[in-house]
């Protein structure tokens, strides 16, 4: 099954996900990376892995749907079947969703429903609850919602800074984001099997 990765920041997910498939461990080929910022670390690590990326200027384009309508003529060229959401901050509208159904997967720093949002680590270290976790879900038309695939919990020492909670975080993203991805994959085969 063919993915493409959309991203906006540093990269460090794309980057363990990277390292699952050359360890043999994604049952996905992963065959681009979408980012919107010109300047996301991203696209470096997307270069030196030779992983074909581009940068689409949301600020170019009259509208979201525009946007998205030319990212979709990319991936029909590489036959996308699934987009991977990694650390990219933009909502997915209509157009991609529409193109799409169920098959955009998305990592969330937090135990969905639990802290939805752009700052769940923050959020949850702010609340000084005694848990939280990591959760990889389908995407709908609404925020940190749609049907879950996988999720695993984290706990928090209470002595904790925020940095150690993020890294202890990330460090169960590391392990997560592959295994949700091939459950996604797995999922969408065998709803494509029973059409």
């Amino acid at each position: 099954m063919n993915v493409i990765v959309f991203a906006s920041g540093s990269g460090t997910n794309f980057e363990a996900l990277m390292e699952k498939a050359n360890q043999g461990l994604l049952d996905v080929n992963i065959v681009g990376l979408v980012c919107d910022k010109e300047q996301a670390a991203v696209r470096a690590k997307a270069d030196r892995l030779n992983v074909p990326q581009r940068w689409y200027n949301p600020k170019a384009y009259p509208d979201k749907a525009a946007y998205e309508a030319d990212i979709l003529v990319w991936l029909k060229e590489l036959n996308v079947e699934m987009i991977v959401l990694s650390g990219y901050m933009r909502i997915v509208g209509k157009t991609l969703l529409d193109a799409y159904p169920n098959a955009i997967v998305n990592l969330h720093p937090a135990l969905l429903p639990a802290f939805p949002g752009a700052h769940s680590i923050q959020d949850a270290f702010d609340a000084k609850v005694d848990h939280t976790g990591v959760t990889v879900h389908f995407i709908d038309d609404q925020i940190d919602q749609g049907q879950l695939i996988i999720q695993e919990r984290v706990d928090i020492d209470p002595s904790w800074t925020l940095d150690q909670l993020e890294t202890a975080v990330h460090a169960k993203e590391y392990d997560l984001f592959y295994r949700g991805v091939n459950l996604a994959a797995k999922q969408i085969q065998q709803r494509e099997s029973n059409q």
